[in-house]
């Protein structure tokens, strides 16, 4: 049986990704922190289950739908996914200070619908680090073409950034130089953390459909090997960048690397481990983020190994040039992933409103 305290041991951070607000009433976060956990990350998806799937916020929408009857879906929501934020950075702030601002964060996303709107996602993070008004908040912004310089200028403006929705070397290398120069524009670097969401499941789920249809021996012997592969070369660019010469003048002025954070880490194919995205990415000054499902199944059996990360990266490159080798357009996948992502996170953010409206109608 894995504990969360050996991955940290072992040089990785374990943040839930999952909120609602009963797990921050009845203390159990508390008892997740108490266990390992070290941050804990939230998207529409998690808001929209949490607030539909429960009554745990029927008593907070009664309440502000007596303060203001006329309030909006929007206005709804945001009082509750900031009053759980809140909650969540009290519940880690103990982390937070003890790990010297390391950990201890908690991830909100800005409104999907700007993702393609600099000017909007700087200001909505600004709006939104206003609100919620902790030190150890971050704000979530994806790593489209209009959202690299908001990450850029938020950094630069001492504002924590989870960088997320990335899923090629060129997502991953387009978010680290936005870091670096915010932090050559930040007054206080050292003030500032920020994690690269590097995701993992969905880029196996694409690309073996692409070598399913290939069919060929080659390409189906590289079924369930790309995503683990890519993570890996980003982790490679992490170490050149941020380990090596190129950050050191900003190491020198107190500035923390940019880690790559692992998300969409729980397996989609039920034909492979149930930690397959999480043991072979153990590594030094990583985060994996996972959802309760995944944090079950390593803590019921997975294995810490903190050199698995940096380990195989020949056969990781031989894995993503195979692809090529085989038919399969990897960088097309990535991109679309990355797209598709923003249209999911949009959909489900309509959909969020659409619960928020539904529990407004039968509750005021």
């Amino acid at each position: 049986m894995g504990t969360l305290h050996e991955l940290h041991d072992a040089g990785q951070s374990v943040w839930l990704d999952f909120i609602r607000r009963d797990m921050l009433a009845n203390g159990e976060l508390e008892r997740m922190v108490e266990d390992g956990i070290r941050g804990l990350t939230s998207n529409p998806t998690i808001f929209q289950k949490a607030i539909g799937g429960s009554d745990s916020y029927d008593a907070a929408i009664r309440s502000a739908l007596g303060v203001k009857p006329d309030s909006s879906p929007m206005e709804i929501y945001e009082g509750l996914a900031i009053a759980d934020i809140q909650d969540a950075a009290d519940a880690l702030r103990g982390v937070y200070d003890s790990s010297a601002a390391a950990d201890g964060h908690v991830s909100l996303e800005v409104s999907p619908y700007l993702a393609a709107d600099t000017a909007g996602t700087v200001a909505e993070a600004h709006r939104l680090w206003g609100l919620v008004d902790r030190p150890n908040l971050m704000i979530k912004v994806p790593a489209t073409p209009e959202g690299i310089p908001a990450i850029e200028d938020l950094i630069a403006a001492e504002i924590n950034v989870n960088a997320t929705l990335m899923f090629s070397l060129a997502d991953y290398e387009a978010v680290a130089q936005a870091y670096v120069r915010g932090i050559r524009r930040a007054e206080n670097p050292q003030r500032i953390a920020s994690v690269a969401s590097f995701f993992v499941s969905r880029v196996d789920n694409n690309t073996d459909a692409e070598l399913d249809k290939i069919g060929t021996p080659a390409a189906l012997a590289l079924r369930g090997r790309a995503a683990v592969a890519n993570a890996k070369l980003a982790y490679e660019r992490y170490l050149e960048i941020f380990e090596g010469p190129e950050f050191s003048d900003q190491r020198a002025r107190g500035a923390r690397p940019q880690r790559v954070l692992w998300a969409s880490t729980s397996t989609k194919n039920p034909a492979y481990p149930d930690v397959l995205y999480v043991e072979p990415l153990v590594g030094p000054n990583t985060v994996n983020t996972m959802p309760p499902a995944t944090v079950d199944a390593y803590l019921d059996h997975g294995k810490a190994d903190g050199s698995a990360l940096g380990a195989d990266m020949v056969q990781a490159h031989r894995d993503i040039d195979a692809l090529a080798e085989v038919g399969v357009d990897f960088a097309a996948i990535t991109a679309a992933l990355q797209t598709d992502g923003v249209e999911a996170f949009s959909g489900s953010f309509d959909e969020l409103l659409e619960t928020v409206t539904a529990k407004m109608e039968t509750l005021s």
